[in-house]
């Protein structure tokens, strides 16, 4: 294994890897067919793989990009095994993608950080920060707040004070963590998140909306990563919290005292109303909006573009405007396709008759 990935330094300075076709098939447990010495350096689509990309083929509607497709090593299930005979290498394995999941690191190594405490960064009064942290050009770290080991916070990024945030933790540039927020251990905060701020949350009262103060938290679970530009709000009087293991996708907005359960993939511009209970395993395609005070139970799916307005049972896939159970949804939008149609058979029947 050893003499089949070799190192190499690329022409931005940094540490790549060659791999040859029987190094990948040890590596990810799968059969090779095909040449074992063929050498690649990094990754690329069907479309436009070349002799040195690794490429990988899990679904027969791109059979057609197989035609452009110079790939030197090729991910393939035993299915399709036999429908790229061109490709020098082929490797069978059950899942394709996953198996990419063990080779990328090795082509696209992670920059190691060296850990340091830009002098424009500002740690506040009795803050805790861990070892090995480090802290880019103008962090602040608010009085009172925890940084656990080795995590990094980038260029004017704001922890606020007393928020804590734990182990192995990445913050990117621009992030805001509201006091009152808690976030777990090997978290990714992208650019723009914030964490923490206040719900939307009115009274009408003497002739005006008055605000309601915002005294809960907002608690982020372990190995969570949130998408650039995504807000969570904090709760009101409960808490808002978010599972471990649990995936946010960019410019998703999470209102007050929401609960998302573990292990949840909430995809681009969900919009989720405050006090909504979203289960552990949910998906919820982008742009779905759920309406405050409903649960979505385990496992749930929701459609994209959906709008839930009441509860979704336990592992139902629910879909369409307003939501209901997927089929039920397709058919209700096949029938109001079919009303044209009806509308004009009316019309001449209705000609006819007059006519007549």
């Amino acid at each position: 294994m050893t003499e089949s990935v070799s190192p190499k330094v690329s022409n931005g300075g940094e540490r790549v890897c060659t791999l040859t076709a029987s190094a990948i098939a040890d590596l990810v447990g799968g059969e090779l067919r095909g040449e074992p010495d063929t050498l690649i350096d990094s990754v690329a689509p069907l479309g436009r793989a070349q002799r040195n990309h690794i490429s990988f083929f899990a679904d027969g509607r791109y059979a057609s990009a197989l035609e452009s497709c110079s790939a030197g090593v090729l991910l393939v299930t035993p299915q399709l095994a036999d429908a790229a005979p061109t490709v020098p290498s082929r490797v069978v394995v059950a899942k394709p993608p996953e198996a990419l999941l063990s080779i990328l690191p090795l082509l696209y190594p992670v920059k190691e950080k060296s850990p340091a405490i830009h002098p424009t960064s500002r740690i506040g009064r009795g803050a805790h920060v861990g070892a090995g942290v480090s802290l880019d050009e103008y962090a602040v770290i608010g009085a009172g707040a925890v940084i656990g080991d080795n995590v990094w916070i980038g260029s004017h990024s704001v922890v606020g004070d007393g928020v804590s945030v734990g182990t192995e933790s990445r913050l990117f540039p621009h992030v805001t963590i509201y006091p009152g927020s808690a976030i777990g251990s090997r978290v990714i905060l992208h650019s723009g998140v914030r964490v923490g701020s206040d719900g939307f949350g009115y009274v009408f009262s003497k002739g005006v909306h008055a605000k309601i103060p915002h005294v809960g938290r907002c608690i982020i679970g372990d190995d969570v990563e949130i998408g650039a530009n995504t807000t969570i709000d904090r709760g009101s009087i409960d808490d808002t919290t978010i599972g471990s293991g649990t995936k946010i996708d960019n410019l998703v907005q999470i209102g007050h005292n929401v609960s998302v359960g573990r292990l949840c993939l909430i995809m681009a511009q969900v919009g989720i109303a405050g006090s909504a209970r979203i289960g552990d395993g949910c998906v919820l395609a982008g742009q779905a909006g759920l309406g405050g005070h409903n649960t979505v139970g385990d496992g749930a799916r929701i459609g994209g573009q959906s709008g839930v307005f009441g509860n979704v049972p336990a592992g139902e896939v629910w879909s369409g405007y307003p939501a209901r159970p997927h089929r039920e949804s397709l058919r209700a939008t096949g029938a109001l396709f079919k009303i044209a149609g009806m509308m004009k058979r009316l019309e001449k029947l209705l000609d006819e008759r007059n006519g007549a």
